[in-house]
């Protein structure tokens, strides 16, 4: 009966997973944009970080739409299905990648494009609702953080990629085929849209499992007497307001003299090392929080771990000549990070505090050192960030039983810290430097640390 549960769930999992991987793609973009748009419309990064102001700010008005809909309706995912959910998430964000070509030629503003970002946030955001609890939901439940985790990987292939291509596309090969210099973006989100449009089509189609909930929905914040969701909250606020900060700056970062002086088309091939340490440790990640054996658990680690690197080192070797002897220190990171893996003996709690440890001793080091030290440093921290969405999403949620849907529309609401975080560490760039401005996000890794030792931590009701 388990295996075929298993076979049952399989293909709706695949085509979840390129889900996951296109709006990873897609969000990480953003990065380039950033120093894109900072020179074509000469902003000050506050300016420029307002970017994921108006992405992420979508997260939070949109998943407070849904969770004041809940209250007066009724869950909406409930009511109209995972699949439909997924559907218009997919449509919205399709227009909204449309609307880059109005933004760039006809009306050439960077207020349109943050308009073009806020409503693809919002198609985002439904996506995230529906497709985070899905996927758990979607098997076993001790293994819901493993399905999690591997999902998530896929998406970071999509984040690994993107700076890659992404960087290729708008400041080389657009670029040169314009004359005006927000022109060069159009093209590659027509192609975006085009490909969205036919992965609504295919889901479309396909036959995807129904979960709705027997039980009587209750019109009330039931979700918010969960301890563990409400602390989960915070720690989604902090984890994703930390992670887009550090990648946002990232290439400002780089092009500090005294750490590796480069321009801001080389500096975008390194971000690959940075999403792709988020792919590494989610391809570990899902395997650890398995129910495999530890013997064979541990080897394919160690060989995922190998395979990534590979995959990742090709990308940023084929495409843009990023030699051994260029990268071969992120391979020290990878160790720590796999043996961390084993220290956190797939308990997802214990293994986001420990991933959280480091990513702030990383980040501590990388603002008092300079150079290659600083450089990796802030480049790793992408391997520690890597489990913390999937971990801390699955423990939140955890024991909600019908306001699981209503907790997650919470969840993804907390993405707002993605909104408020980077341009506060832009503010703080503008009046103290760029490297001075990564202090911003230590304070997020040290309430990780708490949710991953307490927070998480399941009782009835916060009036008990």
């Amino acid at each position: 009966m388990e295996k075929a549960q298993k076979g049952r769930y399989t293909y709706p999992l695949i085509t979840l997973t390129t889900l996951f991987f296109m709006w990873g793609f897609i969000t990480v973009l953003n990065d380039i944009l950033i120093p894109y748009l900072k020179g074509v419309f000469e902003l000050t990064h506050f300016q420029a970080n307002l970017v994921q102001f108006a992405f992420f700010g979508a997260y939070f008005i949109g998943s407070l739409i849904y969770f004041i809909f809940s209250l007066t309706l009724g869950d909406p995912i409930n009511k109209i299905g995972y699949k439909n959910g997924l559907l218009i998430g997919l449509f919205v964000s399709a227009v909204a990648c449309f609307l880059f070509y109005p933004a760039a030629n006809t009306f050439h503003s960077f207020g349109v494009f943050l308009a073009a970002l806020f409503l693809l946030g919002i198609g985002f955001t439904l996506l995230q609702i529906a497709a985070n609890p899905y996927v758990a939901i979607l098997g076993s439940p001790q293994t819901a953080s493993s399905r999690l985790n591997l999902s998530q990987a896929f998406n970071s292939l999509g984040t690994t990629i993107a700076p890659v291509l992404g960087g290729f596309f708008i400041f080389e090969y657009f670029a040169s085929k314009s004359d005006v210099g927000a022109e060069s973006v159009k093209i590659p989100y027509l192609i975006i849209g085009g490909v969205l449009i036919l992965l609504m089509i295919f889901i479309w189609f396909s036959k995807l499992p129904v979960f709705k909930s027997t039980e009587q929905i209750e019109k009330k914040a039931g979700a918010l007497q969960h301890p563990n969701l409400v602390f989960g909250m915070f720690a989604i606020f902090f984890y994703v307001g930390a992670e887009v900060a550090i990648g946002s700056n990232l290439v400002s970062f780089l092009k500090l003299p005294q750490i590796a002086g480069m321009s801001a088309s080389e500096a975008s091939n390194y971000l690959a090392y940075y999403w792709g340490g988020a792919m590494i440790g989610r391809f570990l990640g899902a395997i650890s929080l398995s129910g495999m054996k530890k013997a064979p658990k541990y080897l394919l680690m160690l060989l995922m771990a190998v395979l990534t690197f590979v995959v990742i080192f090709f990308i940023t070797w084929y495409m843009k000549g990023l030699t051994f002897d260029k990268v071969w220190y992120y391979l020290i990171f990878i160790v720590i990070n796999y043996l961390l893996f084993m220290l956190g003996r797939s308990v997802p709690s214990r293994t986001l505090a420990y991933f959280a440890i480091l990513a702030f001793a990383l980040l501590l080091t990388a603002l008092f050192t300079d150079g290659m030290v600083a450089m990796w440093c802030i480049l790793a921290i992408g391997l520690f960030n890597s489990i913390m969405w999937s971990n801390i999403f699955t423990l939140a949620i955890d024991g909600l039983g019908r306001y699981t849907s209503q907790g997650s529309s919470l969840l993804v609401m907390m993405i707002l810290g993605g909104a408020l975080l980077p341009p506060l560490q832009g503010m703080c760039a503008d009046s103290f430097g760029v490297q001075a401005a990564f202090a911003v996000p230590l304070f997020s890794y040290v309430y990780l640390v708490f949710y991953g030792l307490k927070g998480y931590k399941i009782k009835t009701s916060l009036k008990n």
